[in-house]
Formats: structure tokens, C-alpha cells, sequence
């Protein structure tokens, strides 16, 4: 059990965390996180399946991780890991954002045309998603909103053959204070007669509607109301800071879309990464004052609860970590065991 001196932990969602995440997803009712009980526990079973290892095929997997403040006993925050968007049940959809030009030499005329493609993928990129943080707990000095994104770097860097070569990260765009999108009630609501939330819930478990009824010829943004072509590609308040954060470990934006809300898909190569780059697996040593250089370090486990990662003062060297005693004792483990760590800055 972690000690009192530890008060943040990341670890395995599992289903014995059905309460505290839905806790947490009744205080925020984020699309990220429904506050559905129901949707929580397949979402934690899935979980489960995927940090065991063999119940679940590599590219059906999907890891939930959950910040845990153990002084307060709730949690405050998660994040995920798709192994694979896009499969032949489940295909990854999206919509490619190009310009069109039209020119009459007669009437010496020009214009450039924003257009919006449907495509399909069935063997798509690993997905990175699913970014929650109570907002009372993102200005904590931990920075534990970078700590809950980070480690999803870590847990793919330490498991590389389990994960595509390239990293999706989808951000939401601007959305109205009730939750709706402009795009959605502009374009998806008039092929499905859905509202944006209904789509967007029916679309994590079933594709096929989208398939079967938005258009596979291009669109063009110029037939669209202004509000709805002022979203496409943009990237709403609520994630700035995620923009800035991913665009400094090596992401760029895609030309690609959401098709429910024109949210922007940013993508890297997994090992051009700055932070799986950096990542490290290494004997640890107790040190009595580590250098306040902060980082996550991890460890894995055989049974129950399959990871467990800590935010801590560290030093990384080139064949050993550095961390405090009370690190070690929370993780159990001994000084000369093996651990992963990636920094963050």
C-alpha cells in the first residue's frame, strides 16, 4: 500500500474503481468520461482485459489509467490508451480537411474551396484520449495534469510491440457552453437526425451509422454556416494546453478532422516522440535528497493492479535511477530492482 509520504498515485482502472470513476464523471459530465454507471463498467472491464495481457488481442485493447489523490481518497483524474483506432467492426473515421481550386479564365475568377473528405481506416494509429483532470486539482504544483498524459508515453514506451507506429491524439474544438457542436448541427444532424451528444455516445460502441449515412461525396465547407466552418480544425479553450503540450513532445496537426465536431487530429510517429525517446528502464537506488528534477517512475505487476506509476523527485542517469526511500516503499520495491521512468519538464 502506498505510504502516507506518496499522496498521488497512476494505476490500472480496474472494475473495483467503478465508484470512484464515476464519482468523478458525475462532478464533470465531460464527453470524455459520461457519467453513466453502465458505460463505466464496460469501460473498466475493457480495462481490466487489456492490463492482463492475454484476455484481449493487442490491437483490442484499451487502457484506462486513473490519478488517484490517496490523502482525499477520490480520484481526480484519467486518461487512455487505444492500442489501435480503427478495426473491420469498428473502422477509425474521419474526415481529411482540403482545398480545392476553381478558376474561369472567362470571368477571371478564383477561389479556393475548404473541403471535407469521409475516410475510413481499418488498421489506423494508437490512440491517445480520454484526458480528464478535476479542475480543482490542475493548478496542483504536482503539474498533475501533465502527469496523467505523460504516462501514457511511459506505458507505450515500455511496451512499443504493443502499439502502432503512429500516435493519434484527437482535441475538441470549440463547443458551446451546453456541449454542442456547430459542425455536428450544421452537417451530422441533418444525415443522422441525432443530437451531438446521442451521435457521439452511440459512435463508442457503434460505427455504422456513420458509414451508412453521412456522405461520401466531399462537402464543402463554403455551403456551411459561418459558426460551423469557424470550428473545423480549431482548437477549442478547453484544450490549449493540451495542444502546447503535445506539439512540444513532437505532434502536428493532420488535415484531418472529427466528423462529429470538426475537432483537430494531431499525429506523431511513436519513436520520434520526444518523451519515448527519453523514457528509461533501470535499476533504482534509494538516495536520501534527489535532485529536484521531476519525473513519473513506474513498475509493473504480474496480478492486480498491473501498473502503478508515482510522480517524484528523480535522478536519471545512464545506468541507474535515483529516488527517494519513500518511492521505493510505494511501489515495494528494493534499491537494485528495475524501474521506468520518463521525465517531465
Amino acid at each position: 500500500m502506498p505510504t502516507q509520504q506518496v499522496r498521488y498515485e497512476i494505476r490500472a482502472a480496474l472494475p473495483s474503481d467503478h465508484d470512484a470513476l464515476l464519482a468523478l464523471a458525475q462532478h464533470l459530465n465531460s464527453v470524455n468520461l459520461p457519467a453513466d454507471s453502465a458505460a463505466v463498467s464496460r469501460l473498466l472491464q475493457r480495462s481490466a482485459e487489456s492490463f492482463q495481457g492475454d484476455a484481449l488481442p493487442e490491437p483490442k485493447r484499451k487502457y484506462v489509467f486513473l490519478l488517484y489523490d490517496n490523502q482525499e481518497r477520490r480520484a481526480v483524474g484519467t486518461s487512455t490508451i487505444v492500442a489501435q483506432l480503427g478495426s473491420r467492426d469498428a473502422p477509425y473515421i474521419y474526415f481529411d480537411v482540403f482545398t480545392e481550386e476553381k478558376y474561369s479564365r472567362d470571368l477571371n475568377l478564383h477561389f479556393e474551396h475548404e473541403a471535407l473528405r469521409i475516410g475510413f481506416s481499418y488498421d489506423g494509429p494508437t490512440e491517445l484520449g480520454g484526458l480528464v483532470v478535476d479542475p480543482a486539482y490542475r493548478r496542483a504544483p504536482e503539474r498533475l495534469g501533465l502527469c496523467i498524459s505523460y504516462v501514457r508515453f511511459l506505458f507505450i514506451a515500455a511496451r512499443r510491440a504493443a502499439f502502432q507506429e503512429q500516435l493519434l491524439a484527437e482535441l475538441l474544438p470549440p463547443l458551446e457552453a451546453d456541449g454542442t457542436s456547430h459542425l455536428w448541427n450544421a452537417l451530422g444532424r441533418r444525415f443522422t437526425n441525432m443530437s451531438y451528444r446521442e451521435a457521439d455516445r452511440l459512435s463508442h460502441e457503434n460505427k455504422d451509422f456513420i458509414r451508412d449515412l453521412f456522405p461520401s461525396a466531399p462537402v464543402y465547407a463554403s455551403l456551411l454556416d459561418e459558426a460551423a466552418r469557424s470550428v473545423i480544425g480549431q482548437v477549442g479553450e478547453q484544450t490549449r494546453g493540451v495542444e502546447k503540450m503535445l506539439r512540444r513532445v513532437g505532434f502536428y496537426y493532420g488535415n484531418r478532422v472529427d466528423p462529429f465536431d470538426g475537432g483537430p487530429h494531431f499525429f506523431a510517429e511513436t519513436g520520434q516522440v520526444t518523451l519515448v525517446q527519453r523514457y528509461r528502464a533501470l535499476p533504482v537506488q534509494a538516495v536520501s535528497e534527489p535532485p529536484q528534477s521531476r519525473g513519473l517512475v513506474a513498475r509493473f505487476y504480474d496480478e492486480s493492479p498491473y501498473f502503478r506509476a508515482l510522480p517524484a523527485d528523480l535522478y536519471m542517469g545512464e545506468e541507474q535511477l535515483g529516488v527517494s526511500a519513500d518511492v521505493l516503499s510505494a511501489l515495494d520495491v528494493q534499491s537494485g530492482d528495475v524501474l521506468h521512468a520518463i521525465p517531465t519538464p
